[in-house]
């Protein structure tokens, strides 16, 4: 489904990312960790087509992400992103409703079945109680959920998300773990999501990708991408400090 192939990238004029190679398959659930600069948001820009890597290729189910339109993109993946910003005035369903815009009809706008996927989007995530309200009047954690709620309506095959549990309390955070969780399961999302909770990564996903430095220095189970040395290595802790999922 996701194919980076020697990527290097340049991002704010330093080197992001260097010679990154990483695939997921159709239907896997795959966390992005590892310590600030290390280039997960960057990996992330470059999977979505917002940022051009100088050298290397990204492939998109079977197509180079770089000779797709922006609408062919949306189709095959959708993103939240880390820092929700909404430049204008517009209601929480209007922001939901977003995520149908690649699939409405040029002329005739959203059809009953564009409609039906909003209001069960706004349902699955819970954002219902928000609606009518100006999305901007928000804070971060609602505005989180409701671009959430727009990417579910979206109903890509791949899903990618920055930091998506950055703005929630605990119990959100594992609200929005469990919600990613049944879009794999259930609908078969395929999921990347860079996450800095060490915990929630390896309690909620089966695959972890670390980086550091612009490098991809593991890949693999939680147990393995995680062992001590190389926590204290990458992360510059005590292991011991680092609490794990179960």
């Amino acid at each position: 489904m996701i194919r980076v192939d020697g990527v290097t990238a340049v991002y704010r004029e330093r080197a992001a990312l260097r010679d990154v190679s990483l695939q997921v398959d159709a239907g896997e659930r795959v966390a992005i960790i590892g310590p600030n600069g290390a280039g997960k948001s960057t990996l992330l820009r470059v999977i979505a087509g917002l940022l051009h890597p100088t050298t290397g290729t990204v492939e998109l189910g079977g197509d180079r992400v770089d000779r797709l339109d922006r609408m062919a993109v949306a189709r095959r993946l959708s993103v939240v992103p880390q820092t929700p910003l909404l430049p204008f005035a517009t209601t929480v369903e209007e922001v939901v409703a977003l995520g149908r815009l690649p699939h409405e009809h040029p002329i005739r706008g959203m059809r009953p079945g564009d409609r039906a996927a909003v209001a069960a989007a706004i349902e699955r995530v819970g954002v219902g109680h928000l609606l009518g309200r100006d999305a901007r009047e928000l804070s971060m954690g609602e505005r989180q959920l409701v671009l959430l709620a727009m990417a579910v309506a979206q109903a890509a095959p791949v899903l990618v998300l920055d930091e998506p549990t950055v703005h929630l309390d605990l119990r959100h955070q594992v609200e929005v773990m469990d919600l990613v969780g049944d879009l794999n399961t259930r609908d078969g999302t395929t999921i990347l999501a860079v996450l800095h909770d060490l915990g929630l990564a390896a309690h909620f996903f089966a695959r972890l990708v670390l980086l550091d430095r612009g490098r991809v220095v593991a890949d693999g189970a939680p147990a393995e991408v995680l062992a001590p040395e190389r926590i204290r290595e990458v992360f510059g802790v005590d292991p011991a400090f680092v609490r794990l999922g179960a």
